[in-house]
């Protein structure tokens, strides 16, 4: 596995907690926090439309 810079974990309501990274290639990592050695990986592009669409609140109905 590459490198990972982590950010500082975001803590969202209850106990969901993530945590964004990216390596020296620009790939994005997500994962939940303590399990960063088990990260999803795709494009950068591709992670941050997941984020905005669930911002926008197109996710709102898997709650």
């Amino acid at each position: 596995m590459p490198h990972i810079n982590w950010e500082a974990p975001f803590w969202g309501e209850g106990a969901n907690c993530f945590r964004l990274g990216t390596d020296a290639d620009g790939n994005a990592y997500i994962a939940v926090t303590g399990h960063e050695d088990r990260p999803l990986t795709d494009a950068r592009e591709a992670l941050v439309q997941l984020i905005q669409d669930i911002k926008a609140g197109k996710a709102d109905h898997l709650l």
